[in-house]
């Protein structure tokens, strides 16, 4: 397909009606050019549904919002002060004690790991987004990618004499507070197999974006599972034990369970299915353009999630329509952390439109999608 100019672009990729017609098709375009690069932005929509970031609460209670609106092609790692917070750092933490991580269970012998055995260890591990299984309510900022240093846990539990009826890990974090939470459930820890570890690439983290974990997202050390949600990830890991098939679900495990897409309450660690994050994407924001003389949108949003790579992402603008490919170039190059999407859409009418994303293929799983959990929802005054 020969490039095409911006204004030819706009000209044949928006149709009248509202939808796409990319020629005669729906076909993504291969070109690369932006069709807004001459155009003027006049300024941002607000969606109807949208609330501004929130910082409240402490211990447990906590929670603050990544401002996601800001996301750019250039900004897509969250620094460490805006990263989001579901629990802060307890107050009962004694950091002038050197740090130790205790492993018992399954093992030969149990032992003591210190940060001074750890940190040799440590290598980059690259940028990865985590998202708190609760992040199913608006404004969605409970979520945010940054770059991590640390150690491989496979790497790890191959220098402990493992015994041989050992068949998962259990890892626990400081999780006591002086203050009764209201939202929560003491207790973080989590079971994982072995063969998970290894193919998710879980590692224990000490550093975030080039800096020591600050205190309330782990320090001194914090477990980062890639694609899981972040209740598995827990903070101030301090204990690993060696367990069996036997091991019952922790109280974390059952408190997130029914967030985490599993099928009712299991009673044994074993019957729990990976905590995945499903493929998902949702707008941030909605940009008003003049380009040629005419009025055009730009829809900007996110994608994150799954298990593999996908280019089959969709929008749909109102119910009752057919959903759409994206029309802008994008690319997932991993499912390790989000990626940028945007679509130039002219709307056919002025008035509301429910904004809803979909994949256009049936064996990438997207519950959250499917249920409309990320659905945002704008009123179009110009068209």
């Amino acid at each position: 397909m020969e490039e095409w100019t911006r204004r030819t672009f706009i000209q044949q990729a928006l149709g009248a009606g509202g939808a796409l017609a990319l020629g005669l098709s729906c076909a993504r375009p291969e070109s690369d050019s932006d069709p807004f690069a001459s155009g003027e932005l006049l300024g941002n929509q607000s969606f109807l549904d949208g609330k501004e970031p929130l910082q409240l609460g402490d211990g447990l209670d906590a929670r603050f919002h990544t401002d996601l609106t800001a996301l750019t092609p250039a900004a897509l790692i969250t620094s460490n002060e805006h990263f989001f917070i579901r629990t802060r750092c307890s107050d009962l933490i004694d950091f002038a004690q050197p740090w130790k991580i205790a492993v018992r269970g399954l093992v030969e012998r149990p032992v003591e790991i210190g940060l001074d055995e750890l940190n040799p260890l440590v290598r980059p591990m690259g940028t990865v987004l985590l998202e708190c299984a609760g992040n199913q309510r608006r404004p969605f900022g409970l979520m945010s990618a940054a770059e991590w240093s640390g150690v491989p846990l496979t790497e790890l539990l191959e220098r402990l004499n493992i015994k041989a009826e050992a068949t998962r890990v259990l890892i626990s974090g400081f999780d006591e507070y002086s203050i009764k939470p209201h939202s929560s459930i003491p207790g973080a820890s989590w079971v994982f197999t072995f063969a998970e570890l290894e193919k998710y690439g879980a590692f224990l983290a000490t550093e975030m974006n080039g800096e020591p974990l600050p205190r309330d997202h782990g320090f001194p050390v914090r477990l980062v599972v890639p694609r899981w949600f972040s209740c598995v990830d827990i903070k101030w890991v301090n204990e690993i034990v060696l367990v069996d098939d036997g091991a019952k679900a922790t109280s974390q495990m059952l408190e997130f369970a029914s967030r985490i897409n599993q099928q009712g309450t299991p009673k044994f660690a074993r019957d729990f299915d990976p905590a995945l994050i499903d493929q998902a994407a949702l707008p941030i924001r909605v940009e008003k353009w003049r380009v040629a003389e005419r009025i055009v949108y730009r829809v900007v949003g996110l994608m994150w999630g799954g298990e593999r790579p996908t280019d089959k992402l969709m929008i749909r603008f109102g119910q009752g329509r057919d959903p759409v490919p994206v029309n802008m170039p994008y690319a997932q190059e991993t499912n390790d952390t989000w990626t940028l999407w945007s679509h130039a859409w002219e709307p056919a009418r002025m008035g509301f439109y429910d904004i809803t994303m979909h994949i256009d293929d049936a064996s990438i799983r997207t519950w959250r999608l499917d249920r409309g959990l990320h659905r945002r929802r704008i009123y179009i005054r110009q068209v």
